[in-house]
């Protein structure tokens, strides 16, 4: 088992990843009857999205024995649609510092293109990516 989730009452969750004990919780948005005191389960797909580009692309810089993206950012936007209620649209701009050359850029923007939370979103969400190289 890898986590574990506990409805709390109030549309809030606490959810535990069981092997580190970390946990974190979540609310129903504002605009969907929640108090969105923290990140609603829509927000934690999208940055889960942003996390997963940002981790793959640290490993493959790691085995390219490149520069460190230590400091490197992920803005994320979710836009939602109705009938049914999903997300329609995530937009994740990542300002990206440590790398010089041209072909570790492209190689590490490929990487991010294919990390597994974004061949895991459904093929009808509009996914929209922007890397910004300092």
């Amino acid at each position: 088992m890898t986590s574990k989730v506990v409805y709390l009452g109030d549309l809030r969750t606490s959810c535990e990843h069981l092997k580190s004990g970390n946990t974190f919780i979540t609310d129903a948005p504002v605009d969907n009857n929640g108090k969105g005191e923290a990140f609603s389960p829509t927000d934690t797909v999208a940055t889960a999205l942003a996390s997963c580009m940002l981790t793959v692309m640290g490993i493959k810089a790691n085995q390219m024995e490149a520069s460190d993206l230590k400091g490197s950012i992920a803005e994320v936007t979710k836009i939602m649609a109705a009938e049914p209620r999903r997300i329609s649209r995530i937009e994740v701009k990542l300002t990206l510092y440590g790398i010089a050359e041209e072909k570790q850029r492209r190689i590490l923007e490929n990487t991010a293109r294919t990390c597994p939370v974004l061949q895991s979103l459904h093929p009808d969400m509009e996914k929209v990516v922007f890397f910004d190289w300092k």
